[in-house]
């Protein structure tokens, strides 16, 4: 049985052991929660629109404290916990209706630190003025075309902390500085579970509070089988637990933090919510058409579009004919670089034009990864380059102004694929 979340994350904190599910085993059933803690929890950091001069903070408590953040650039002594500036932060005390308490009761608290120099590390604690976390620490971007890195992982979904931790600690591990981390949707299972939310955060630990996290959502963040709209738990546990850039399409409200995009040191980066184009023909045409303006008018050498369904599948039996005939022409008209995808939890990368297949380096490249234990067949695919069954992969992605890298590795940090994109 999945323990909860205030034991997770306390066990992580202090290194203790933890009762993990059996490998290959199903999701366990819900267990009773715990209230929500006293001291800070679940803490993420998120870009914003403006990431060399912004960072959107995140976390919870117990319901009924208010939130603030404490910052100040960071020094190599510490000198820098005496003069912190404080903000105040937006606080959601909510009662939600989540998998495993009809009335689960948190406080949730969002702040945006604003002003910030480009290229610089912050120092920043966040709490209620009497339970504190740990200082942490982040770095703005630059505010030119400086060479990074970032991470791509595909679906987290099961045994998220006993099996898919692992791959998201790898990435750590040998990509380290990584400016960023972007999650292909299916973080988790059950969308209204909170102990599985807690087993993400859980799996990323402080590494979530110093290393932005920016995710697209998949099917399994929504309701099961019910049509993408407001109500579902986008706007329950989604929103709470991030803050991420609200620039998506103005006519379509239930995208707010669904749909959005940051530019960061030369690199576009553009989310799309795969549900609302797959599921709402409505939401399709706002998002083709918004996407379209952020394409035409784009300042960005680079150009990487990530969401959850496929436009070319890893398995055969499963496609997204919708999505495909949304966004491909828009893909090949503007020459997008990148195009990062979950959900069919196999491995494939190729490079695909407005004619079909071609040669790396040509037409626009397709990746489809996963990160978790869930695993499905990969067909034959005329359009990959390289596939992989039963791999769970994370993807690290160079971004210079001459090239950009993109090397997959496996679980264990064996290196499985590479491609390098150039521009004249």
């Amino acid at each position: 049985m999945a323990p909860p979340f205030r034991t997770l994350a306390l066990a992580l904190l202090l290194g203790a052991a933890l009762p993990l599910a059996p490998a290959g085993a199903a999701d366990a059933p819900a267990a009773p929660l715990a209230p929500a803690t006293l001291a800070p929890e679940r803490i993420v950091l998120n870009l914003t629109a403006d990431p060399a001069h912004e960072m959107a903070v995140t976390w919870r408590s117990a319901p009924g404290l208010s939130g603030q953040v404490q910052y100040a650039k960071a020094t190599d002594g510490p000198d820098y916990v005496k003069t912190p500036m404080t903000v105040p932060a937006v606080t959601d005390d909510a009662t939600l209706a989540v998998r495993e308490d009809p009335a689960f009761r948190a406080a949730y608290h969002s702040a945006v630190l604003r002003g910030l120099e480009p290229d610089t590390v912050y120092a920043y604690r966040v709490g209620d003025g009497s339970h504190w976390s740990e200082w942490l620490q982040f770095h703005t971007a630059a505010g030119t075309d400086a060479p990074f890195r970032f991470v791509y992982m595909g679906d987290m979904q099961n045994n998220i902390l006993a099996e898919a931790s692992r791959t998201l600690r790898m990435a750590f591990r040998k990509s380290g500085d990584a400016a960023f981390v972007i999650h292909a949707g299916d973080l988790i299972n059950r969308h209204d579970s909170d102990a599985e939310w807690g087993e993400w955060f859980a799996s990323g630990g402080f590494l979530y509070a110093q290393t932005p996290q920016m995710p697209t959502p998949g099917n399994h963040e929504y309701v099961k089988d019910e049509k993408a709209r407001a109500g579902s738990s986008i706007n329950g546990q989604w929103r709470r637990q991030f803050t991420l850039p609200e620039n998506g399409p103005a006519d379509v409200p239930a995208s707010r933090e669904t749909n959005w995009y940051t530019d960061y040191q030369g690199l576009r980066l553009i989310s799309i919510d795969s549900m609302q184009v797959d599921r709402d023909e409505t939401a399709r045409k706002s998002i083709v058409k918004w996407l379209d303006g952020l394409l035409a008018h784009n300042p960005s050498r680079w150009t990487v579009l990530f969401l959850h369904f496929p436009l070319f599948s890893s398995e055969p039996g499963r496609d997204n004919p919708k999505v495909r005939a949304a966004l491909k022409p828009l893909v090949d008209k503007y020459k997008v670089d990148l195009v990062l995808q979950g959900h069919d939890h196999g491995y494939a990368r190729g490079a695909i034009g407005p004619d079909g297949p071609t040669v790396d380096g040509r037409g626009s490249t397709y990746a489809v990864s996963v990160a978790g234990p869930k695993m499905y067949e990969v067909g034959s695919l005329p359009w990959a380059t390289k596939s992989a069954s039963r791999t769970q992969a994370y993807q690290v992605i160079d971004v210079d102004p001459a090239a950009l890298t993109y090397r997959a590795f496996t679980a264990t940090g064996a290196p499985l694929d590479e491609v390098t994109i150039r521009k004249p």
